[in-house]
């Protein structure tokens, strides 16, 4: 197995988990009475609010609304499809050797 084939492995399902969790943080956004801290919502704010937490020093809340998981969907599916999408790099690299 190759280092592209292996990062390929790798980074396909961990990206496609991110933008999973994300859509469900996106979805407790509209609830806000849900205790991030108990599970099982603990399991998706967990992975996620080191990366939220990041981005709102960036972008801080709009109208009271936190659209961070909405960034961060969009970023881990750009990275996606860059690196491994039909037209990947990760893919394009894989077809070379």
């Amino acid at each position: 197995m190759t280092v592209v084939n292996l990062t390929t492995w790798i980074l396909n399902p961990l990206l496609g988990l991110m933008i999973f969790l994300f859509i469900f943080r996106i979805i407790l956004t509209w609830y806000p009475q849900v205790d991030l801290n108990r599970f099982p919502t603990n399991l998706i704010a967990w992975p996620t609010e080191p990366f939220l937490a990041l981005l709102r020093k960036l972008v801080p809340p709009i109208g009271g609304v936190d659209i961070t998981p909405i960034i961060w969907v969009g970023i881990c599916s750009l990275l996606r499809e860059i690196l491994l999408g039909q037209q990947g790099l990760l893919t394009m690299m894989s077809h070379v050797s």
